[in-house]
């Protein structure tokens, strides 16, 4: 009798135990071929009566062969580990992500540093830089990225946008910060803001302190490039629908372990201020620490690609990797591919749930790092607290991972998808409405033994964190997902659009909504009713592009199945 076999996955412990010791259940029989490694056989098109271990493989038989031994441990064992195939790209892209991570998670907690600590800086730079220089740069990226897929080979594009974040980073802590007294106009714009408003202090800030403002900006754009468009985009390119719905949410299972050692290894780094002699600039010492961290990750995460390619393709995936290099295409330009984007239903749909979450967590994120500027001027105590916040986020992104799997296999893509506006909606109307209470929680706080600043700084950390873990867990991974459909030039281009670009765009919207309020009513404090009725409007249009991106999905896995 002919016999079906399906690939299947490794890392649902439940589900493994549900099958191993119910074979019966509706739900083992269900999701086994996404819960169990090994080889699933179907000897006829009826639903089997019996699953069972045989010969370290997991199957499915008829009842005939009820008289089957128990399987021993090892067989149970070895049936969750995955196929030697699965295993060469799982671990390896394993380890990118955790480098990856690792240094977005050290260059994001330093550029705040940096920039929210610098002479006569603070919070309100935020909106400034993210829509005058963020913006621009993310632009300008995408068009270069577009040139640069055109002219190289897709696997020399990882390395042209690696490397220079690399050089600027070593660059930084060992030239450009310790000269940033010479380096900075800080008598200039004195000059120029006695001739200014107020309301241009912002501004001039970053005019005042540019090298830190270019450090933001590329700590900001390692995030959407090599995390967002690189990563993923390699990560796309090798494996399989099949093998995306088993392990996109898992990727991040062992790499946001990277956050819990980087929170951990920014606070240790902070903390050396302690034992260095009077007289040392305590957070120029800490830099070199951790950028050499970042350019030692980098290294680490350069020769895990390179293995990559020598090693984990076959050679019809080098032959797809390559087949723009070597294919004869059409190649399009800038201003077509926009009009191709823009005339798309799907990318416009998709690109609405990445500019809405821009838009939702810089709203809420901005006054939250104000608090924290009140509670920790000092720079080192800043970049402590900042790094036991990642390691909190990083523990709570490990459970988070897990249930993301379950719900997105369980409850299916539109479920998953709508998780993230959902709990950055709740969790950031909470910190709002304690923001704008704050005074009449005074009590309440002191019988907690605390503050309403800190109260206010704990409650934002834990909107910050969920919102994120979710993110992770299940918002990156279904529009990941969701770009698998695409052909060629929608998932490159496209890819770079959306990711690139749409987050900025993103994280723009939501700081110029927040110039413009702070201009009409004084401050980001009075502004907080009017921030909370913008985010609700917002996760409302996020829902809806969520909804309509879903049926639009589920109706092109039904035409690829």
């Amino acid at each position: 009798m002919a016999k079906r076999r399906y690939a299947v996955s490794i890392f649902q412990l439940l589900s493994a135990f549900v099958i191993l010791t119910d074979p019966s259940n509706a739900f083992a029989t269900k999701f086994a071929p996404f819960a169990m490694a090994g080889t699933f056989e179907v000897t006829d098109r009826s639903r089997p009566k019996l699953i069972e271990i045989r010969g370290g493989k997991l199957r499915m038989a008829s009842s005939d062969s009820a008289e089957e031994k128990p399987a021993t441990f090892l067989n149970r064992l070895s049936s969750v580990i995955p196929p030697a195939n699965e295993r060469k790209k799982l671990i390896p892209l394993a380890m990118m992500f955790f480098c990856i991570l690792f240094n977005y998670t050290v260059l994001r907690d330093t550029k705040d540093v940096l920039l929210l600590t610098a002479p006569k800086s603070g919070a309100e730079v935020i909106p400034f830089i993210k829509t005058y220089c963020n913006l621009p740069a993310a632009i300008s990226f995408a068009t270069i990225y577009a040139t640069l897929c055109d002219r190289m080979e897709q696997r020399n594009v990882f390395y042209a946008c690696v490397i220079p974040f690399l050089i600027f980073f070593a660059a930084f802590a060992l030239i450009i910060y310790p000269n940033n007294h010479l380096l900075h106009p800080h008598i200039f714009v004195d000059n120029i803001a006695n001739l200014l408003p107020q309301g241009f202090s912002a501004p001039l800030a970053i005019v005042r302190n540019w090298s830190f403002a270019i450090f933001y900006v590329l700590a900001e754009m390692w995030g959407a490039v090599v995390t967002s468009l690189l990563f993923w985009g390699f990560a796309n390119e090798v494996t399989t629908i099949d093998e995306a719905k088993k392990y996109y949410p898992l990727f991040g299972l062992g790499a946001n372990v990277a956050l819990i050692f980087s929170g951990q290894y920014v606070r240790w780094v902070s903390r050396m201020r302690d034992s260095f002699a009077p007289g040392i600039d305590a957070w120029e010492v800490s830099l070199k620490y951790l950028m050499g961290a970042v350019v030692a990750s980098g290294g680490v995460l350069l020769a895990t690609y390179t293995w990559m390619l020598r090693n984990v393709l076959p050679e019809k995936e080098e032959k797809v990797l390559e087949k723009k290099a070597t294919g004869k295409k059409e190649k399009l330009s800038m201003k077509d591919s926009v009009r191709l984007l823009s005339g798309s239903k799907y990318i416009r749909d998709l690109a609405t749930l990445v500019v809405s979450f821009g838009m939702c967590i810089n709203l809420v994120e901005v006054s939250w790092k104000s608090k924290i500027k009140q509670a920790f001027p000092d720079p080192s105590d800043y970049s402590a607290f900042m790094g036991n916040f990642s390691s909190a986020m990083g523990t709570v992104t490990l459970f988070m991972m897990l249930i993301g799997r379950f719900v997105l296999q369980k409850f299916g893509w539109r479920t998953a998808a709508l998780v993230t506006p959902t709990m950055i909606g709740v969790t950031g109307l909470s910190f709002f409405a304690l923001t704008f209470f704050s005074e009449k929680l005074g009590l309440a706080a002191s019988a907690l033994g605390t503050t309403p600043l800190m109260l206010a700084i704990i409650v934002g950390a834990v909107q910050n964190i969920l919102s994120k873990s979710s993110k992770y867990s299940l918002f990156d991974p279904c529009k990941e997902m969701a770009f698998i459909p695409l052909d060629k030039d929608s998932k490159t281009k496209g890819k770079a659009a959306i990711d690139v670009v749409g987050n900025p765009v993103g994280k723009s919207g939501g700081a110029l909504i927040q110039q413009i309020l702070i201009f009409s009513v004084g401050s980001l404090a009075a502004a907080t009713p009017y921030l909370a009725v913008t985010l609700c409007m917002i996760v409302f249009f996020w829902i809806k592009a969520a909804n309509r991106l879903a049926t639009q999905f589920e109706g092109e896995m039904q035409l690829e199945a």
